[in-house]
């Protein structure tokens, strides 16, 4: 008399670990690790600049090249002087963005659009860092000076290209462009129909 049989169940059926996260979860834990990276080093690179900047411009301006020069300022406005007086609204505004920019990168399926709402909060908490524990009076360190444009700093560039780039990778992202699954189903299963119907099909 034979033993007892073990029945394995069928490949592509086999129930995952339970210790195992959902891919989706893995990749949304992955994309909000790659944004932190992202805003940390810009308030990093953002706060050192600044430093330099209040030590080494308060004894003067430096001329880089052409229009280019850099002149310390304190800005209690929005990025590049917006707005100058409402500090504590602005900065409210700040902290929401930044919960909100947040909540949406564990949605996104882009890195590259990751990267580029990491610079996004990076820059507003560069400028937030400035008025929240900076000794300017809630104003904001600016030393980039092109006389063209209004003064700004690194968390301004991070803020502008990471919005641009963000902007750019939306709107190449068209609907109407991508194959639809369904359609392409549909019409693979009416061309034998159709053939059959004209006489092309067997005798």
């Amino acid at each position: 008399m034979s033993g007892p049989r073990h029945l394995r169940p069928p490949e592509g059926n086999v129930p995952s670990s339970p210790s195992e996260p959902p891919a989706g979860e893995t990749g949304a834990g992955r994309r909000l690790l790659l944004a932190t990276v992202i805003a940390v080093a810009a308030v990093v690179v953002d706060q050192l600049t600044k430093s330099w900047a209040v030590r080494r411009l308060s004894h003067g301006d430096i001329h880089v090249v052409w229009k280019l020069d850099l002149e310390l300022t304190y800005n209690s406005g929005a990025s590049f002087g917006l707005g100058r007086g409402w500090a504590p609204v602005i900065g409210g505004a700040a902290v929401a963005a930044v919960v909100l920019l947040l909540s949406a990168v564990r949605r996104v399926r882009s890195d590259a659009l990751t990267v580029a709402l990491g610079l996004v909060i990076g820059g507003a908490l560069g400028n937030l860092t400035d008025r929240v524990v900076g000794n300017h009076h809630g104003a904001v360190v600016d030393f980039i000076a092109l006389h063209f444009w209004p003064t700004f700093n690194v968390a301004d560039s991070c803020v502008v290209v990471g919005a641009v780039t963000a902007a750019i990778i939306v709107s190449r992202r068209n609907p109407a462009s991508s194959p639809n699954p369904d359609a392409q189903n549909t019409a693979a299963g009416a061309a034998p129909e159709e053939a059959l119907s004209d006489g092309g099909g067997p005798p």
